[in-house]
């Protein structure tokens, strides 16, 4: 029988609203957290125990971070591989999930390369360098259309471009793009015309036992998540080929931990993999009022070497993300007895800023 150690504190690696929401969790487990962030007042820093900012080259206080944490996680996959191998060498085994993933999720040529290995099909791609490798890669593949993204640091739409064949060579906006990611790997992705975009979470544990949430149907706005929708109206076939995709990956890095992996859902009911996150997401912030064990708590568990808890879930959900000047706009939901307001206490609004959520809650009407 798993005992939870109420002396444990958990060390996590930024401060956004994902840290924040898994602070949360874990303080319900009886688990202390102490946030490592850069950024003063960061959204995480007002529920936990310890807040250290600093930057994440910061050796001093890296030592500080690990002399006070038992077991260290991160919330977003941007963190520099430097510093996990840095952490790594103060205390072993203690991060998690592991660095592997992480590499692997924080270049999208390696992650290409990655889930291809597994026989696991992606959209058609290619690691290009400058125009002549994008003329010529246009003219092997044939398509009419395809995008652009810098290899690393992109999210929300950020380091990403469209383009048609036809006019590479006239195209204003692909030069000044390819002058501002010069120096960057930039990996070229064909159009993939999709009518689903979905999501699955998986959390794994010490003992490889897992539980999954999904799939999820996510709309976007700019690029940008706007809507999550759960249940998704998709064939069982489909369902279970992303379960199936998602257990392979999870195994092949020896998950310990939460990953997120989003699908394309094609016409003809294809199913690809867009992309993977060595984390909790937004597609899954439903599961903090819609299922018994969110997908935050579960990442806490899994870290922290405790069972994994069932993914269940007792109400259909809608989560609808307050992005920018729509935090102003909310007096609606608080009348709505299905509504639960989530806000992340960011001090500025900004466009394109995730400022916080909104769960609607429905009686449940189908099982898985």
């Amino acid at each position: 029988m798993a005992i939870i150690n109420a002396d444990i504190t958990l060390g996590i690696l930024g401060g956004g609203q994902l840290g924040r929401m898994s602070a949360m969790a874990a303080a319900r487990l009886g688990i202390a957290v102490i946030i490592y962030s850069p950024e003063q007042d960061c959204p995480a820093s007002y529920v936990a125990k310890e807040t250290i900012v600093a930057s994440y080259d910061d050796q001093d206080a890296l030592k500080a971070f690990c002399e006070k944490t038992d077991i260290i996680t991160y919330e977003f996959e941007n963190i520099p591989l430097k510093t996990i191998e840095y952490i790594e060498t103060l205390k072993a085994n203690a991060v998690l999930p592991e660095k592997t993933l992480l590499d692997v999720s924080q270049d999208r040529i390696k992650e290409k390369t990655f889930l291809n290995e597994q026989d696991i099909q992606t959209t058609r791609w290619a690691a290009v360098r400058d125009l002549n490798d994008i003329q010529a890669t246009a003219t092997l593949w044939g398509s009419p259309r395809f995008i652009l993204k810098t290899a690393r640091f992109g999210y929300d739409g950020k380091g990403q471009i469209k383009c048609e064949a036809a006019t590479l060579s006239d195209d204003k906006d692909l030069q000044s793009y390819l002058e501002e990611t010069k120096g960057h790997d930039i990996i070229m992705e064909d159009f993939v015309p999709f009518t689903k975009e979905i999501s699955i979470i998986i959390a794994r544990d010490v003992n490889g036992k897992t539980e999954l949430y999904g799939p999820m149907l996510n709309e976007h706005k700019n690029h940008i998540l706007h809507k999550t929708t759960m249940p998704c109206d998709i064939a069982e076939t489909i369902k279970d080929k992303a379960f199936s995709v998602s257990k392979t990956i999870s195994e092949a890095i020896s998950l310990i931990g939460v990953l997120t992996v989003e699908f394309f859902v094609c016409d003809d009911g294809t199913l690809l993999v867009n992309e993977i996150a060595p984390r909790t997401h937004n597609s899954g912030h439903w599961t903090v009022d819609a299922c018994c064990v969110s997908q935050f708590e579960n990442h806490v568990r899994t870290v922290c070497g405790l069972p994994v808890g069932s993914s269940k879930r007792h109400s259909d959900a809608t989560m609808l993300n307050l992005i920018g000047d729509d935090i102003n706009h909310i007096d609606h939901y608080l009348d709505d007895d299905c509504a639960n307001i989530h806000l992340y206490g960011k001090k500025q609004v900004k466009k394109g800023r995730k400022m916080g959520h909104v769960t609607i809650l429905s009686p449940k009407t189908n099982a898985y």
